[in-house]
């Protein structure tokens, strides 16, 4: 009995120590990585003479209240308690807006900052390869100057064998980066200790005072000098979209009881290396390093970045599954690459916009200073558009006051605000590209969404309401013939297009006639129970509709066959899929004007087909062809 206690207590340490490890490769890779940069851009203001005692404490004092107020306090402590059904995220945490909106003008703008915010999380997830691979590289500078022409080659090749890997999933390599991890924070933690031992007095930066007296003493500068102190908690909202992956616990004591502590003592490790030696502000974490390690800390620097980019690039996949559940973008491949994770998938369209988007941006930039001012941006508008949404989800699912909700919510907004406007004094100098990211990729979302309305509005405007068909059906003199059909459609309440293109060219209709439509839930899975309903609607008839979470891939095949278990004979191997393959033409008169237009066109072409969406056999589909204009 004994025995037995003791090894399921052995089993359930070992579980949760596994957890914590694997936070810290997936979800802590960017913000971990974030010393490799942001101290060296808030200083660089402040180069040489310029560079005093006080403008070091009082730069640290802000790194580490950023990281107190935006992480600890706003993400950690509040918006992880609003998760969906477990999930996380911008996208997530405006379905649960959604849901407690009253009325539809509120529902549409709740939509517009949820669709702003993916947007700018695409940019972040362009530019965070970018800037962290190539801030990792640059310590061949530091180890030897002569090599800096080798600098940009070999961040190009890092970033091409990262993208090119992406097909065959992180499953495998997934292991291995919570060790990596492991050994890149207790890096940081020891490297800076070393410097704080020999000037100790760095922490008394740790006082509030020291960041507001910089405010107050350099006014512009430190406004300028605050765009770059915010490059410290890039990655914040990681802890938020990861939940799923591990839950709210992990990732809050991995955050407070190693991650936190071991980046404020690198922050202040660098501070105190600067304060004593001034010429080293240049690139203050790789001259923290010994000479001798600092070829392995390149190396070491080169993994932990990768590790960072491949959780953006990860999140990205994610968040493109998401907007294309929600009617947001165009159908794509997704290919799941582990048969024991769902969350495993590999979206090729997006890595190969994401592969060419970082390349164009690292030879455009070519340094990491250069791209430190086209991070921000990003980064401090989804700050914004994640506090937004959780103030209306405490206040309306929560049921806080008024005034609690705009004591707390209002204080953080102000320092994400503070951040953001800092950010946009540098839109000339590379803070035009995150915004040029984020108002394409609102303009392709808010165009397919636009564009599909007007579709369905009219095809129903077109259509037979099945009601009226099904009312003549028995005096009819349609032929049934043996077998299965299942038509797939929009709207359970109109006779799809393709049955009425199939009775036209073939005179018949099945024996048993299934109308399917997929419906897409604001929950991040669809309870098993509740996959599919289903209603006879005449003899041999049925309707059914399959439900989705957003966080999930359709099935329909595997779902009809759920029917079984209802009493419903659905043979698999002698059903024969009838779907209408829309072609979408300009309208005479068009109903979007020429860009948009032009765009939804390009969409409409280069969607991939609902067989491959819905997992249909394509040995056993009918396409009837259907021209739509617009």
């Amino acid at each position: 009995m004994n025995t037995s206690a003791t090894q399921h207590g052995g089993a359930a340490d070992k579980l949760r120590l596994s957890a914590l490890v694997g936070v810290l490769g997936v979800v802590y890779g960017d913000i971990g990585t974030s010393p490799l940069y942001a101290l060296q851009a808030s200083i660089a203001y402040f180069k040489g003479p310029a560079l005093l005692r006080e403008d070091v404490l009082g730069v640290l004092s802000l790194i580490t209240w950023a990281l107190i107020i935006t992480v600890t306090l706003k993400y950690v402590t509040f918006i992880m308690r609003a998760d969906n059904n477990g999930e996380g995220g911008t996208l997530s945490l405006m379905a649960l807006a959604s849901r407690v909106t009253r009325s539809e003008r509120t529902r549409v703008a709740v939509g517009l900052v949820g669709i702003v915010g993916a947007g700018l999380f695409f940019g972040d997830g362009l530019i965070t390869p970018a800037v962290s691979i190539l801030s990792a590289v640059e310590g061949i500078e530091v180890v030897a100057p002569s090599m800096s022409e080798a600098v940009l080659p070999i961040a190009i090749a890092v970033i091409v064998g990262l993208f090119l890997v992406q097909k065959y999933g992180t499953a495998k390599v997934g292991r291995a980066f919570g060790p990596i991890m492991v050994l890149w924070f207790l890096s940081l933690g020891l490297l800076g200790l070393s410097q704080i031992v020999l000037h100790p007095g760095v922490l008394i930066a740790l006082n509030p005072y020291f960041g507001a007296s910089f405010i107050v003493r350099h006014d512009r500068i430190a406004f300028l000098a605050l765009g770059a102190v915010v490059l410290a908690v890039t990655g914040a909202e990681a802890l938020y979209a990861d939940m799923s992956h591990f839950g709210r616990r992990p990732i809050r004591v991995s955050w407070l009881f190693f991650v936190l502590p071991c980046l404020l003592l690198n922050y202040y490790g660098q501070g105190a290396l600067v304060v004593s030696h001034p010429h080293l502000a240049d690139n203050p974490f790789y001259n923290l390093v010994p000479h001798v390690l600092q070829v392995p800390m390149i190396l070491l620097a080169t993994m932990a970045t990768v590790i960072a980019s491949q959780a953006v690039i990860t999140g990205a996949f994610t968040v493109a599954r998401t907007c294309v559940q929600l009617g947001l973008l165009p159908r794509m491949e997704i290919r799941h690459t582990s048969e024991m994770e769902q969350g495993q998938i590999y979206v090729p369209q997006i890595n190969t916009i994401l592969a060419i988007g970082v390349l164009l941006l690292v030879l455009t930039f070519q340094s990491s200073a250069a791209l430190a001012s086209a991070y921000g941006i990003a980064v401090t508008g989804t700050f914004l558009c994640d506090n937004t949404l959780a103030a209306f989800v405490y206040r309306r699912e929560f049921g806080w006051s008024r005034l609690a909700t705009i004591a707390l919510f209002g204080a953080i907004g102000i320092a994400d605000l503070a951040f953001f406007a800092a950010n946009s004094l540098k839109i000339i100098e590379g803070g035009w590209v995150p915004l040029a990211i984020g108002f394409t990729i609102i303009l392709v979302m808010t165009t397919w969404r636009r564009g599909r309305g007007l579709i369905l509005a009219r095809w129903m405007q077109d259509s037979l309401p099945l009601s009226s068909f099904l009312a003549r059906l028995p005096q009819s003199r349609i032929v049934r013939v043996p077998g299965t059909a299942v038509f797939m459609t929009g709207n359970l309440e109109f006779v799809p297009n393709a049955l009425l293109h199939n009775l036209k060219h073939n005179k018949v209709l099945h024996e048993q006639v299934f109308f399917v439509t997929v419906r897409n839930l604001e929950v991040p899975q669809a309870a098993p129970g509740e996959r599919v309903r289903c209603e006879e609607a005449a003899p041999g008839i049925y309707k059914v509709t399959l439900y989705y979470g957003f966080m999930e891939s359709p099935n329909v095949p595997r779902a009809l066959e759920s029917l079984n278990s209802q009493g419903i004979e659905f043979k698999a191997m002698q059903t024969s899929y009838f779907l209408g393959r829309e072609t979408v033409v300009p309208a005479s008169v068009p109903k979007l004007r020429f860009i948009r237009r032009w765009l939804f066109l390009f969409m409409a072409r280069n969607a991939i087909t609902a067989t491959e969406f819905f997992r249909i056999p394509s040995d056993r589909v009918v396409e009837l062809g259907v021209r739509i204009a617009v």
